[in-house]
């Protein structure tokens, strides 16, 4: 049964949701479809340079870790975007989900406000003049006309409450779908920081990518290190060859006044055990576990005392051995 390093299976679950934002928000920067496929091919790309650069440069030499911690900030940074577009694009579609789920207070068509007290000015106006004129004959028809135009003055303040009451429930729905359109944690962390809401948006964005971007770094360094190794290296690889001799037995006649064959056994003689020279395998292992050499090819040449290609073949040895 293959055993899986709990390690390893996470650092491919961190990866593999890093790839998936990537990939979705490659595919909405573009518009069409080849464009969409490059800019998703681009941050799967990006992804795996920021989480195995670290993990693969260890073994470099000092210049090719440079240039490695170089590409590798770029690769944090350029992912980092990616990911902070993902969560702002996924807070703008939760939004307009919460949007559309807010019930909407149904409102009757009526006229603008402006029309109405516009109308209610000329009517005013009307109603001054026909107080002013004074009545010489006919009175009971101007009588009926002051009336007619209190009646309809009255009317008009009636319709401009109502459509005073039309927009208070209209900037009532405006004000629910706000509410419903912003994060509720990030709307409320906004006032206590006193800070916009956006700008809020995008620092929760990248600091969450940084965060994802990170533990993907480290559970690949982790897994892609050499574990330890479980047991010493006389275990597993010094075997001593015990060399034992038994000699024949050796038959004596006695001189006795009958001739009888004596035989006597002498005890098999055991020869000292020969342990060969320690090999630069078992020496550099067992210097390495108790931590006075680093598992490195400058450090195996700085022990040793060897040129740099016996280095690097005794550095894959152990490799081997260890894996």
């Amino acid at each position: 049964m293959i055993r899986v390093r709990p390690v390893l299976l996470l650092a491919v679950v961190t990866t593999g949701t890093a790839i998936s934002m990537s990939v979705l928000a490659g595919w909405q920067r573009g518009g069409w479809l080849a464009e969409r496929l490059v800019w998703v091919a681009i941050g799967i790309v990006l992804v795996a340079g920021a989480h195995l650069l670290p993990a693969l440069c260890g073994s470099a030499p000092p210049s090719g870790r440079a240039v490695g911690a170089v590409l590798w900030l770029g690769c944090m940074a350029a992912a980092s975007y990616g990911h902070a577009t993902f969560f702002l694009l996924s807070q703008l579609h939760a939004g307009e989900f919460r949007v559309s789920a807010v019930p909407v207070a149904s409102i009757p068509a009526h006229r603008e406000l402006t029309a109405v007290m516009a109308e209610r000015a000329s009517v005013t106006a009307e109603l001054a003049r026909a107080d002013a004129r004074r009545c010489t004959r006919d009175c009971p028809t101007w009588q009926a006309r002051r009336v007619a135009l209190a009646a309809r003055l009255d009317a008009l303040d009636a319709e401009a409450a109502d459509v005073r009451r039309y927009q208070a429930i209209k900037d009532g729905n405006a004000q629910n779908r706000t509410t419903a359109r912003d994060d509720p944690v990030t709307a409320r962390l906004a006032t206590l920081c006193g800070i916009v809401d956006t700008k809020l948006d995008l620092f929760a964005g990248l600091a969450f990518a940084a965060v994802l971007e990170g533990v993907a770094c480290l559970l690949w360094w982790l897994a892609l290190t050499p574990p330890a190794s479980e047991s010493s290296d006389a275990n597993r690889h010094g075997v001593a060859h015990n060399v034992t001799a038994e000699t024949a037995p050796v038959t004596t006649l006695a001189q006795s006044p009958s001739p009888t064959t004596v035989q006597s056994i002498v005890p098999p003689v055991v020869q000292p055990t020969v342990t060969p020279p320690e090999s630069d395998i078992a020496r550099l292992r067992r210097d390495i576990e108790s931590g006075a050499v680093k598992p490195t090819v400058a450090g195996i040449r700085q022990h040793l005392g060897c040129s740099q290609a016996k280095a690097s073949t005794l550095r894959r040895q152990l490799a081997d051995i260890t894996a």
